[in-house]
Parts: C-alpha cells; sequence; structure tokens
C-alpha cells in the first residue's frame, strides 16, 4: 500500500507523452509567478502545438507561460489581461492567437467551478462590456440580469507548488500560491512541479492547500535543493 503511494513521483521524461497538439492546458501563475518553469520548458522541447492555454495571464515574452505564446505554440488562450506580453497582443492583432478575455475575478470562479464540477456561473460583471458579453447567454434572476459564464476545464493542469508530500497534498510559497490551488482540480490530469518533496506526514493537515486526490503526478523541479532523498519509479501507466 506505501509502496504504491509513491507512484506519483516521477521524473519530467516520465509524463512527456501526455502533452500533445491541440490540447487545452491550465495553468497556475500571475505574471510568471507561481508557473511551473521545468514544465513550461518540457512544453516546450516536445515540440507540441496549437495549444489552447487557460490562466490568469499571458506572463513575459520569456517569461513563465509567455515562452508558449511568444514561440507560438498556442491557438487560443483564455486569460484576464494580456498586458505584459507585446508578442500576445501583436498575435492578436496580427489573426495568429484567439484570446478569450474574461475579468479576473470571473476567470478565477469559472476555474473553480470547472473544479467543482459545476456547469458555470452567473455575474454581472462584463454586462455594458461588448468584448465579456459577445455571444454569451444572459439571464435573468430575480430583478437583475446575469451573464452566464461557462466553467473551465483542460486536458492538463499544470502547477508549481512549494511542497508536496507522495499522495500529492500540497503548500504553496507566499503569492507564488495565486492560481494554482483552483488549477490543480481543474484538470483532467493534474502535473505538479514541486520544490520540496517531504515525506507522508511532515506536512501539517491544517497548512495544505490543495489534497492529493486531485493529482496525478509529482515531479521534482530541477536545480533546488530536497528534504527528502528518494528513487522515483522509472515507469508510470
Amino acid at each position: 500500500m506505501l509502496e504504491n503511494s509513491f507512484h506519483k513521483i516521477c521524473r519530467f521524461e516520465d509524463v512527456l507523452h501526455l502533452f500533445k497538439d491541440n490540447q487545452s492546458i491550465l495553468f497556475g501563475g500571475f505574471g510568471g509567478i507561481g508557473t511551473p518553469p521545468g514544465l513550461i520548458n518540457l512544453i516546450l522541447e516536445s515540440g507540441i502545438k496549437n495549444l489552447t492555454l487557460i490562466g490568469n495571464d499571458t506572463g513575459f515574452p520569456d517569461i513563465g507561460v509567455g515562452k508558449l505564446v511568444t514561440q507560438r505554440r498556442a491557438k487560443k488562450i483564455i486569460v484576464s489581461h494580456i498586458g505584459s506580453n507585446p508578442n500576445a497582443g501583436l498575435f492578436m492583432n496580427n489573426g495568429e492567437l484567439e484570446v478569450e478575455f474574461s475579468p479576473q475575478g470571473t476567470l478565477v470562479e469559472r476555474i473553480r467551478a470547472g473544479g467543482m464540477g459545476l456547469g458555470g456561473i452567473l455575474t454581472d460583471i462584463g454586462l455594458d462590456a461588448d468584448i465579456v458579453r459577445d455571444g454569451k447567454q444572459t439571464i435573468r434572476l430575480g430583478e437583475k440580469n446575469y451573464l452566464v459564464e461557462p466553467a473551465l476545464t483542460a486536458d492538463i493542469a499544470i502547477v508549481y507548488a512549494e511542497k508536496a508530500d507522495p499522495y500529492g497534498n500540497l503548500i504553496f510559497d507566499k503569492s507564488a500560491r495565486n492560481t494554482n490551488p483552483l488549477v490543480a482540480t481543474a484538470g483532467q490530469i493534474t502535473i505538479v512541479e514541486a520544490v520540496q518533496i517531504v515525506p507522508l506526514g511532515a506536512l501539517n493537515p491544517e497548512d495544505i492547500i490543495v489534497p492529493g486526490a486531485f493529482v496525478d503526478y509529482i515531479i521534482p523541479s530541477k536545480g533546488v535543493d530536497w528534504k527528502w532523498v528518494w528513487e522515483p519509479k522509472s515507469e508510470i501507466d
């Protein structure tokens, strides 16, 4: 039983086959902070393209998910803003990149809804904004009108955590937590890049932000010191 619990810990190369063209990928991060750097580099190295990327923003041209945008790996992005990455704006204006803007709070709630198995949310944010309202259903509830915002899920969710145990229970580092906990719940497959892997029981249950039930794979981030040394499995299903 204990041996099976270690099955989630693996190497970058072990999850490479999970990434494919035309996938949707949810990513944690805010301006690149909290976006898993090793997994972004793995996606770049894999050569996959025509991705739909879902997250708070497009990072910077060479930081975070911005690397994927800059190298034209995305066909569509669902974000709250793109202002920090001029390449995203350029590609959008050239017709190379489809951009769906969602107000930040609405975007977060759409991801939360996806992770909880809901169909969507109702909000009055954006009712008067063409860029938000375009093509979306409206509904009247009581004395108010609302936009129906569909929930967001993805084929793969990539997450950056400060600490993980072998079950996939996660703790985050201050502001690097940002959207990662919600992103972790909304992927068909959730892959975590962790700065530290700690033994079972080392995490205070009251400190755990994401329970391991949402996590499928845990990968040690490169170039860091580890509190605990183990031999990860070389093959995973």
